[in-house]
């Protein structure tokens, strides 16, 4: 059993490596040049690791196929984030939709 004192230091020198690692970006930022093709590249690969993460959530639970009324709900949010909706109005179109077609007997 972890002790409580345990978990009192994990999260603390946790907290603090988060505070490090935030503070170390613009400090570095500062000193680090990048070339323009870097800075691109990262900018990329920041929204390909978002749309994969958002691709496995939508599409797999574990490693199997969710179905079709996830996907569904996820495209009709992105669609509406994409036209500058309401964040209240993406989710909660979102969810009608998978709902909606889990109702209607759609897995």
């Amino acid at each position: 059993m972890i002790s409580a004192a345990t978990l009192i230091v994990a999260t603390v020198v946790l907290g603090a490596g988060t505070f490090a690692f935030r503070f170390a970006g613009p400090v570095l930022r500062a000193r680090v040049e990048l070339s323009p093709r870097v800075e691109k590249l990262m900018a990329i690969s920041a929204v390909t690791l978002l749309a994969a993460l958002v691709a496995t959530a939508a599409l797999l639970d574990g490693h199997e196929f969710v179905g079709f009324a996830r996907p569904a709900g996820v495209a009709v949010g992105g669609l509406l984030a994409w036209r500058k909706a309401p964040f209240v109005v993406v989710v909660l179109a979102a969810a009608a939709t998978a709902a909606l077609l889990r109702l209607l007997g759609v897995p």
